[in-house]
């Protein structure tokens, strides 16, 4: 309310401005034709000056605020992978039966060009890793997980995150995993059901990470 009132007073004061050099121009000059020639042709830049406040300078502000903003996600995301991302990848592959061959296709070299990761990205969007949650090591990943949940919060707090879906979905899937290894008193001589559905959630966080560090 405050705002909009210290507007109005803003546009009320511009308006009586130009009047009043009106006035003014009017008591020297006493020349009402030419007042209104160049009211007129002040008039009919307008709509010109519109075009280029909206089509071009707003375009430009834009398109500031947008890298800015990316500038600034690539920096939360690259936290993320030097905290937790590249870590989780070593981890979530020692639950996978095929690694070798998930790997193979994200070693990025300086020759890789825009058809190189085109062709990966195509991969692992279709990419299915076989996980058994037996293979690697429960204890060690509950325990990473649990270590790094403040820091996997306070990511999921930043307003930017709101912008990046996939990645959202990735730490989401990240918690959800963590919560059911931190659910479980041991994660030794379970259940075969538990297994799978540990597998399950593997499954699901490594196939996004996958995505997410390509990207």
């Amino acid at each position: 309310m405050k705002r909009m009132s210290w507007n109005l007073l803003f546009a009320l004061f511009l308006i009586i401005s130009t009047i009043f050099i009106y006035i003014i121009h009017y008591a020297i000059f006493t020349d009402p034709h030419h007042i209104l020639i160049f009211l007129i042709s002040d008039l009919a830049f307008v709509p010109i000056e519109v075009l280029l406040i909206t089509l071009i300078v707003e375009h430009l502000l834009k398109e500031r605020e947008r890298r800015a903003f990316l500038n600034k996600l690539n920096m939360i995301i690259g936290t993320f992978f030097s905290e937790v991302g590249t870590r989780l990848l070593s981890d979530f592959a020692s639950f996978s039966h095929d690694s070798t061959e998930i790997t193979k296709h994200l070693i990025v070299t300086n020759e890789w060009t825009k058809n190189h990761f085109r062709a990966a990205m195509v991969f692992v969007t279709g990419v299915d890793p076989i996980i058994d949650s037996q293979k690697g090591n429960l204890n060690d990943l509950r325990d990473f997980l649990f270590g790094k949940r403040y820091f996997m919060l306070r990511l999921l707090e930043n307003p930017n995150l709101l912008e990046h879906e996939s990645f959202t979905n990735l730490l989401l899937a990240i918690f959800h995993l963590s919560e059911e290894l931190v659910a479980r008193d041991t994660l030794v001589g379970l259940p075969q059901s538990d297994y799978e559905h540990l597998a399950g959630d593997i499954t699901r966080a490594y196939t996004l990470l996958i995505r997410e560090w390509l990207a």
